[in-house]
């Protein structure tokens, strides 16, 4: 029966799901949009379990809350996870998630740039304001980071939150994670509906690497845990690193690729192409 169970989690990570009509222009105008109904709960529940045992044998950070920094507090962070197990690969290079990325930002086709769980303890912080493509060496905004919670995901979790349409300005896109860019972003985003709400077991979001989101501290008592997957455009080309976050990656997740060439390292594979 198991063999059979995970036959079928396979299949639904390849099966196609039917992207509303309205999400894509939701996303080009807002930034973000949120799906429903993408997992089931059965397929959350197998490979959760996995990510959740590479969580916690690859973690590092074992000082205790009150010693560590504002971003330290905000989650355990293991990246690429699809090195390190078969099973969580077949997760992470999901056609059936690479296909909405790849809809949603209107291309022909999406890379892997990194996967990361992101698991908030029950004691953890709040995640600052922030825009992932500060930390990016690449050269156009056809990013997207799908974000999935493995279980329902209440207020009091910390949910991520969105700033509406906040991908379309420039201001804060100089701030790493920090209590600067919470103080700062605090006060710019006042121009900004936000939408912080729960997610429900099986929903997920997809949002641009330059819409600004945060997540509240979690004091549910209980880890939430979440994996990403951030997508590019499979024609994203590398630019020379705009700072030391920058440099960082392009020499761990883009392999030192040249600068202008594409962006097509051996841990950036096709994920999906028409």
């Amino acid at each position: 029966m198991a063999v059979l169970n995970k036959e079928y989690f396979k299949e639904e990570l390849t099966e196609t799901y039917e992207l509303p009509a309205e999400a894509i222009a939701f996303y080009n105008e807002f930034g973000y949009v949120k799906l429903k109904n993408v997992l089931s709960a059965k397929v959350l529940e197998y490979y959760g379990e996995l990510i959740t045992d590479l969580v916690f044998k690859l973690n590092q950070l074992t000082k205790p809350m009150e010693e560590r920094t504002t971003y330290e507090r905000a989650f355990l962070q293991i990246m690429n996870l699809w090195l390190e197990n078969e099973e969580v690969k077949e997760f992470v290079f999901s056609k059936r998630l690479a296909k909405i990325a790849t809809d949603l930002m209107q291309v022909q086709g999406v890379r892997l740039y990194h996967d990361q769980a992101l698991y908030k303890e029950s004691s953890g912080g709040i995640t600052p304001w922030h825009a992932d493509q500060f930390y990016w060496p690449l050269s156009s905004p056809k990013t997207v980071t799908v974000w999935i919670p493995l279980q329902t995901t209440l207020m009091e979790m910390g949910p991520l939150a969105f700033a509406e349409k906040s991908h379309n300005v420039e201001i804060g896109r100089d701030l790493e994670i920090s209590d600067e860019s919470e103080a700062f972003m605090n006060e710019q985003l006042k121009q900004f509906a936000v939408n912080e709400t729960p997610f429900d077991l099986g929903e997920v979001s997809f949002h641009a690497g330059w819409l600004f989101h945060r997540a509240g501290a979690n004091v549910s008592g209980k880890a939430r845990k979440v994996m990403t997957m951030i997508y590019m455009d499979k024609d994203q080309r590398v630019v020379e690193p705009g700072n030391t976050y920058q440099q960082a990656d392009w020499e761990v997740w883009l392999s030192s690729k040249p600068i202008g060439s594409l962006a097509d390292g051996p841990k950036n594979p096709l994920l999906f192409t028409y």
